[in-house]
C-alpha cells in the first residue's frame, strides 16, 4: 500500500537507514587510525575488529556497554522511522551480549520521531533520560545506549572457530524494500515488523546456549559482516545462499530495480576476499543488501533461527557462497 503522507520523509534525504553508511573499506581506513598500540586490559571490546559496541569492565562481575546510532529515514511516517531507528540503535547491545539500561536521543528534526523511540526502548526496558538535537536540512534519528553485560559472557565479532554453524535471526531484504519505499511510497509492512523487532530474545538465546561470537547485519549486509567476522576470527565463512531467509516482497522488489546504492558498495568491498562460485548478481546483491535495523548473525545455533552456513578453517577465501 502507498502511504498518505503529506511530507515523504525520505525525499528529504539522499540515502536512507544503514544504506548511507560511510563505504565499509573507506570507514576502516579511518578508523584504523584510531587502534591504540596498546589496549587497557578493562577495555573488554574496542574499536579493532569494527565490533558493534564497546565494552568497559567496571567490575570482576559487571561491564559497561556504550553505542550510538543513527540515520536519515527509511520511513515517511515519522513514528515508524523512530521505532525503527530505535530498534537499530539497541541492536548494538544486543549484539554484543547485553542489556540496554539508558538511552540518549540523537535528533536533526522532525520532532515526531520521538515518540516512536519511545515505544521501543520502552519495549526492551531502556530509559529514555534526554539527548541532544539540532536543526538540519536532511531528517536524521538515533540513539546513544548505555548497556550492562557480564564480561566473561560477551559475544564478540573475533570468538568464531571452525566447525560452528552460522545462524541468522532475521530474513534478508530490508535495504531493497527501504528503497522501494523510497521511489514509490508504497510501504512493505513486513519490512517494517522485522526492522522495528529487537534483537533482545536471540541475543539472550545465544549467551543461554553458551555462545560467544556474534555481530548484527546492518549497513554492510550479510557479506560484509560475516566477512568481517570471520576475518576477525581467522577462520572462513561459508553461507548456503539457498538458506538464507528473505522478506516478503524484497524479491519482487529487487527485480523491478529498487537496490540501495550501498549494496553495490558492500559487494564491491567483499569480493576481492571471497569465492561467490559463479552466482548471479542477483544472489549476491540481495546477500550484500544494505540491511537496516537487521538481525544477528550467530556461531552457534539458537531455537528458530536458521543456519545459513558455517565457519570452517581459514582458506584461500574469508568468505564463499555455495
Amino acid at each position: 500500500m502507498k502511504t498518505q503522507q503529506s511530507v515523504r520523509l525520505t525525499q528529504y534525504a539522499r540515502g536512507g537507514g544503514c544504506a548511507c553508511k560511510i563505504p565499509p573499506g573507506e570507514l576502516e581506513e579511518a578508523v584504523a587510525r584510531l587502534v591504540p598500540e596498546h589496549r587497557p586490559d578493562d577495555l573488554l571490546i574496542g574499536v579493532e575488529h569494527g565490533d558493534d559496541a564497546a565494552v568497559v569492565r567496571i567490575s570482576p562481575t559487571r561491564a559497561v556497554v556504550a553505542t550510538a546510532d543513527f540515520f536519515t529515514p527509511v520511513a515517511d511516517d515519522p513514528r515508524t522511522f523512530g521505532r525503527i531507528a530505535a530498534a537499530n540503535a539497541l541492536s548494538d547491545v544486543y549484539a554484543v551480549g547485553g542489556e540496554p539500561l539508558v538511552a540518549l536521543n540523537l535528533l536533526g528534526w522532525p520532532r515526531e520521531v520521538l515518540s516512536g523511540g519511545l515505544e521501543v526502548a520502552r519495549q526492551a526496558g531502556c530509559h529514555v533520560a534526554g539527548g541532544h538535537s539540532i536543526d538540519d536540512p536532511e531528517p536524521k534519528y538515533g540513539m546513544a545506549v548505555t548497556g550492562l553485560a557480564d564480561p566473561d559472557r560477551l559475544l564478540r565479532i573475533d570468538a568464531g572457530t571452525a566447525g560452528l554453524p552460522l545462524s541468522l535471526t532475521k530474513p534478508l531484504g530490508s535495504g531493497i524494500l527501504n528503497a522501494m519505499h523510497k521511489a514509490t511510497g508504497e510501504v512493505s509492512e513486513a519490512a517494517v515488523e522485522v526492522m522495528t523487532t529487537l534483537n533482545a530474545d536471540a541475543s539472550r538465546a545465544a549467551l543461554r546456549a553458551g555462545l560467544g561470537c556474534a555481530t548484527d547485519v546492518t549497513g554492510f549486509g550479510l557479506l560484509g559482516h560475516a566477512f568481517k567476522l570471520a576475518r576477525a576470527s581467522g577462520v572462513s565463512a561459508v553461507i548456503d545462499h539457498r538458506a538464507v531467509p528473505v522478506i516478503e516482497g524484497a524479491l519482487a522488489a529487487q527485480r523491478a530495480g529498487h537496490l540501495p546504492g550501498g549494496s553495490r558498495r558492500n559487494l564491491a568491498w567483499v569480493a576481492p576476499h571471497a569465492d561467490f562460485s559463479g552466482l548471479l548478481d542477483e544472489v549476491l546483491l540481495l546477500l550484500a543488501d544494505a540491511q537496516t535495523s537487521g538481525g544477528l548473525l550467530i556461531a552457534g545455533e539458537i531455537p528458530g533461527a536458521p543456519v545459513i552456513g558455517e565457519l570452517v578453517p581459514r582458506g584461500d577465501s574469508v568468505i564463499s557462497v555455495i
